[in-house]
């Protein structure tokens, strides 16, 4: 018997630098991007035109990925803005060359 591996992807969603800032948990997030990109999400990323893919964390169990998402929306903006600044200083939205989109 073959195990299925998965992954599932805790994300940061900006609309600019220092903007908005939006966290959530998928398990395919070109898929998810291409959603809020087109403005399919109803609700607080589409609202705030949050689509700009700042930061992202992979998980092999949902779980632990939900687990690391609640966590974080307790944190303080600062800590958030640390931890996506030291990979991604200039919040470029790390799925814009995705061919997805196309």
């Amino acid at each position: 018997m073959y195990k299925t591996i998965h992954q599932y992807y805790l994300y940061i969603l900006s609309n600019k630098k220092n903007g908005t800032l939006y966290i959530g948990v998928t398990n395919n997030l070109e898929r998810r991007m291409f959603e809020h990109k087109n403005k399919l999400v109803e609700g607080f990323t589409k609202k705030y035109g949050l689509n700009k893919l700042i930061y992202f964390e992979i998980y092999p169990y949902v779980n632990d990925a939900i687990k690391r998402e609640k966590n974080m929306k307790k944190w303080k903006r600062q800590w958030k803005i640390k931890l996506i600044e030291e990979d991604n200083y200039e919040w470029e939205d790390l799925s814009k060359d995705w061919t997805y989109f196309d």
